[in-house]
């Protein structure tokens, strides 16, 4: 059982249902999955660049990535509809719970200037969504293979059902919020 689990089940479910009066340990959110996706739009004139991307994501998130394609065409984009324009990957189970802890400790702490997260980057519902502008803050790549920096955003969708919800879960799970 990963680290972040045995916290979450010993520590944040009693803190949870403390602060917010749950009668029972089902109500208590957490974590669902985490989605990586990148977006290529440099995939349309350069088709190497999902190569790279993909590769990328493999040594980031430990499994291999979905390709997905453009549901309408765009003329001034010279884009057509099927064509592959990004990449993604969910994680679930003890995938995510050791990517969210790896984020979480080694991550966010590489970023330059790293003030924490931002409060406000939730959807209403409990889901989180981070950008990460270049995907050499993750210790498993290696700047000098990388072709092109390439930024990917982080959703962390959760069972909880307001935002107040899900920040307390995803703070008392250790995420950097910055102070307001």
């Amino acid at each position: 059982m990963s680290r972040l689990k045995e916290k979450y089940d010993k520590e944040v479910v009693p803190e949870l249902m403390r602060k917010f009066g749950y009668k029972n340990v089902m109500q208590v959110p957490r974590l669902n999955k985490i989605v990586l996706n990148i977006g290529l739009g440099e995939a349309i004139q350069n088709p190497k660049a999902l190569e790279g991307a993909e590769k990328d994501l493999v040594a980031i998130s430990g499994q291999h990535p979905v390709i997905t394609r453009a549901k309408k065409s765009i003329a001034a984009f010279k884009l057509r509809a099927g064509m592959p324009i990004g990449m993604m990957v969910t994680l679930r189970g003890w995938r995510m719970y050791d990517f969210f802890d790896k984020l979480v400790s080694v991550v966010l702490a590489r970023i330059r200037d790293f003030q924490g997260v931002s409060r406000d980057s939730f959807d209403g519902e409990g889901n989180y969504t981070l950008g990460v502008k270049e995907q050499v803050v993750f210790p498993e790549i290696d700047y000098d293979k990388v072709d092109k920096l390439r930024g990917f955003e982080i959703t962390i969708v959760t069972t909880a059902t307001s935002n107040d919800e899900g920040r307390s879960l995803l703070e008392s799970l250790g995420m950097p919020f910055r102070r307001s």
